[in-house]
């Protein structure tokens, strides 16, 4: 059977997997280590999604976001010892994956976390090759919400924005989806309201991971 789609380009925290905990804890390593204060984890949902650098601004007092730099080589130096205390898959995802590879769809990840990081933690929590391709943060190289960090997968991949699916759980996620062409699918059980994806332009918003095979009948 010849499905409409062919692909799927899955985000990764909040999408995937629940990474917020591990991301939180190196965050606050790094903001202490440089004399600045701590947050709660939830503060943390909010801000993820654009990527180590911003997030450290973003977490840093309004007076000392000259020191974003610093502070996010810190988190990212702990975040790479220690990637998988706290971080599972969400319930139902591997179980989802797994159907999508009997059904010869091809999957991969597309991240805006630092690439060695991101390919830790998909190789600590999902079974070897199980998806086509991993891609996260790579310096001095595109990233979400760009298109051409899609539309270089895509072609890799044998696929088109057409006949692609890019689903997430952030208005980062939507606009990337949008801007390259392919089907904008947001994920209600991630880091961002379902108003958010919404107005990013989320065509169809999913409750559970095996919504997703509603593409695939």
């Amino acid at each position: 059977m010849k499905f409409k789609y062919s692909g799927v380009i899955f985000d990764l925290d909040g999408t995937l997997v629940d990474t917020l905990g591990d991301i939180a804890v190196s965050m606050n390593r790094a903001l202490s280590k440089r004399g600045f204060p701590e947050l709660p984890a939830e503060a943390y949902q909010s801000k993820v999604g654009w990527g180590i650098e911003r997030l450290a601004f973003l977490s840093l007092p309004d007076n000392a976001r000259e020191a974003a730099g610093l502070v996010a080589q810190d988190a990212i130096d702990f975040y790479a010892e220690t990637p998988l205390v706290h971080s599972r898959p969400y319930p139902g995802i591997l179980e989802l994956i797994g159907i999508l590879k009997q059904k010869k769809v091809k999957t991969a990840v597309l991240t805006n976390k630092p690439d060695p990081v991101a390919q830790k933690v998909i190789s600590g929590l999902f079974p070897p090759g199980f998806f086509d391709d991993i891609r996260g943060e790579i310096l001095g190289e595109k990233r979400k919400p760009d298109p051409a960090c899609v539309w270089e997968l895509l072609v890799d991949l044998d696929l088109t924005p057409a006949n692609t699916i890019f689903a997430g759980d952030s208005e980062i996620d939507m606009e990337t989806a949008a801007s390259s062409g392919c089907f904008p699918l947001g994920v209600s059980w991630g880091y961002r309201s379902i108003e958010t994806l919404g107005k990013a332009g989320a065509r169809r918003i999913i409750d559970k991971p095996f919504e997703l095979m509603d593409f695939f009948k």
